[in-house]
């Protein structure tokens, strides 16, 4: 059975929008802004290289696919990134052109149900503002992966949205890499 591993870039004041500066937000490109050092680029590569599948919002999924296929580095992390089965949930993209890509549509929690039972491993969602809320509300989420930036933005998609209920999380690793940012990682308690 598959693990859902969402995995995100935060502000302190819980902003996840446009940490790479691709998608035009004001203050797109703040993750840029402060070193993750390298023991963080270690745990970004190693979480990409144990993800088995990656679980993708269209919009995140459009920006990926937009820019992988061209990129190429030393370590693999592209490879991986190009060649690993994508699920993008989506009602409106007709097609998925990134290599190895399926779209999923119709009831987000009946279809990530059974993604986790056809996929053995880690399936990895990354940025998916939507798609996180939906799985958090759903009591989808098996492990939650947060860098949190030493920066408050003020405004921007937030991580969390409003749930029908408190959703409690169990807190298993956290250390300070770089010019301090924090590594949390929570497990689900429900």
């Amino acid at each position: 059975m598959g693990r859902i591993v969402v995995t995100e870039f935060v502000s302190l004041d819980g902003v996840m929008e446009d940490p790479g500066g691709a998608e035009g937000f004001e203050h797109g490109g703040w993750s840029f802004e402060v070193s993750r050092g390298d023991e963080g680029d270690k745990f970004k590569l190693d979480e990409t290289r144990e993800a088995d599948a990656q679980l993708l919002g269209r919009v995140t999924y459009q920006g990926f696919a937009a820019a992988w296929p061209s990129i190429t580095d030393e370590v693999g992390f592209a490879e991986k990134m190009n060649s690993m089965p994508k699920y993008v949930v989506s009602s409106t993209l007709e097609k998925a052109e990134w290599n190895n890509s399926t779209v999923l549509r119709g009831d987000v929690a009946e279809e990530v149900g059974k993604l986790k039972e056809e996929v053995e491993g880690v399936i990895l969602v990354a940025g998916s503002a939507r798609l996180v809320q939906t799985l958090v509300e759903h009591d989808l989420v098996d492990e939650l992966r947060l860098m949190v930036y030493p920066v408050v933005l003020g405004s921007g998609k937030r991580l969390f949205g409003e749930t029908s209920g408190k959703k409690p999380l169990r807190l298993v690793d956290s250390r300070v890499v770089g010019d301090g940012v924090a590594i949390l990682i929570y497990e689900s308690s429900s």
